[in-house]
């Protein structure tokens, strides 16, 4: 007889060890990188960027191949890992608070104005994880909101530097000006002591209940600040490498085309201390056994900008704020201890949606279908069943951002990928399997296949009542080329 899947996973719970009726609930953390790319852990092939510790997480778990971003930027993202829902559905498809309109006022498009907070009346995972008895705590970038929408009025019992906050005010260096972390001893790295304010938390807890720890890391967002533990090592590995590519071209901007980054490398190795930090804190303390893992970021690494960004995205294209895939293809690994092998590797595509129904299921908590319906339970993945076949994913984002995107969306359905470019009216399509970097667009080739796939994206539009860019009055198409923050907003 096939056992329902919610009794399956508990019957696995069992097999690893726990005493099935007695088994206390695991614990979750959540680790979430800003910014950081696809291709920026050892384990998905740097050879640049020194990642030990995650590394060693991924050998521990399943890590996905395939795994996507909700956005090309942070806050729909984070709305999306929080809710486990589409973006779109809850209104957020920007970056907190998005460009200026005087920042747009030239662009062809105006601004998409959408809510600048995530609503209260959404359903966060905090909110249902603490229903069930967990002990919630945040610690790290919120950017879902200021006063009366920050982390605690959303679920979480403790906060710990989130507010409102996009990057630290003052930098990664104490003082931080962070509303809701005090300042330590002059020079302090931000990232070192989140890590400590983490551990801190898992030391005190009550033992009697479960916990769900929501790390979200500043790192490695921009502006650059070289951890001091790490920059030595980071700088002379630099040094030694051959003189640098060319940056590649991405129509009127650039791609940095290696990793290659001292700054930036040791803000990545300083990720992957913290994560060191508390993973054997947790083993030290005997949580490991009993506690799910995951670790992933908000959108691709910062590649594609005017000058190239601090990071290298390839084989993948371009970066974040773009929907080729280096902007929204991201590490996932996920360890839920008694839960599929340990090292394998997936194929699933997974999307930020996923996370809440996944987390809910190997927690033993029923899912709330109404909200969750825009995500699916990776644990088949975990398990090793073959991937869903066709799955269709789909990204709105009809902003222009700094990077030198222009309005777009984009839709994945199997291996075939559109990417909609609304100044131009006109669209790319790719078929991933054959081309993970979009550099043949099958358009030409594929005229009844774009043509559907536009209309498939168009009607999950209209589904989701999903904000669409209206012209701008003012916009000339001789403006000047160096005016407003879009590189490209001049062309028909």
């Amino acid at each position: 007889m096939k056992l329902p899947r919610r009794m399956f996973i508990l019957t696995l719970w069992f097999a690893a060890g726990l005493a099935h009726a007695a088994s206390p609930p695991p614990n979750i953390v959540v680790f979430f990188i800003d910014d950081l790319g696809w291709a920026d852990l050892g384990c998905y092939g740097s050879t640049f960027y020194d990642t030990p510790n995650i590394d060693r997480l991924a050998a521990a778990g399943v890590r996905f191949l395939q795994a996507y971003a909700a956005a090309s930027v942070c806050s729909p993202t984070r709305a999306a890992l929080m809710t486990g829902r589409h973006p779109v559905r809850v209104d957020i498809t920007d970056w907190l608070p998005g460009m200026h309109p005087k920042e747009t006022s030239a662009c062809r498009f105006r601004k998409v104005e959408d809510r600048s907070e995530l609503a209260l009346e959404e359903v966060t995972i905090a909110e249902l994880l603490r229903d069930h008895g967990y002990q919630t705590w945040h610690v790290g970038k919120w950017h879902l909101g200021g006063t009366g929408f920050g982390p605690t009025d959303q679920g979480f019992d403790v906060n710990v530097g989130g507010r409102n906050y996009g990057l630290p005010p003052r930098g990664y260096f104490s003082p931080y000006g962070l509303t809701d972390l005090k300042d330590g001893p002059e020079g302090e790295y931000l990232g070192e002591r989140l890590a400590q304010e983490a551990v801190r938390l898992i030391e005190r807890r009550d033992p009697a209940r479960p916990f769900f720890l929501y790390y979200a890391d500043y790192n490695v967002h921009t502006p650059l600040h070289a951890n001091p533990r790490r920059i030595g090592a980071a700088r002379a590995k630099a040094a030694a490498l051959p003189p640098a590519p060319d940056p590649i071209p991405e129509r009127q901007v650039f791609s940095r085309a290696r990793q290659d980054h001292a700054e930036y490398h040791s803000m990545v190795a300083a990720v992957d201390d913290a994560v060191g930090y508390v993973l054997d804190r947790l083993n030290a303390l005997g949580l490991d056994t009993n506690t799910i893992v995951v670790f992933t970021s908000d959108n691709g690494g910062l590649c594609t900008s005017r000058s190239p960004g601090p990071t290298c995205n390839l084989p993948l294209r371009a970066g974040k704020g773009w929907l080729y895939e280096g902007g929204i293809r991201v590490p996932l690994i996920i360890r839920a201890p008694g839960i599929g092998r340990a090292g394998t590797v997936t194929d699933w595509p997974a999307v930020t949606m996923d996370l809440v129904p996944t987390l809910l299921e190997l927690a033993g908590l029923p899912r709330r279908p109404h909200l969750h319906c825009d995500g699916i339970s990776l644990v088949p993945a975990l398990l090793g069943r073959p991937t869903p076949g066709d799955r269709e994913l789909v990204w709105h984002y009809p902003h222009y951002h700094g990077s030198g995107w222009a309005p777009g969306a984009a839709i994945r359905i199997g291996d075939w990928k559109l990417i909609e470019f609304y100044e131009e009216n006109r669209a790319e399509l790719y078929r991933l399997s054959d081309d993970p970097g979009e550099r043949r667009d099958l358009a030409a080739e594929e005229p009844e296949r774009l043509a559907d796939m536009r209309r498939r994206l168009a009607e999950w539009q209209r589904q989701l009542g999903a904000r669409m860019p209206e012209p701008n009055p003012n916009w000339r198409p001789d403006a000047a080329a160096d005016a407003g923050p879009n590189p490209r907003r001049t062309r028909p």
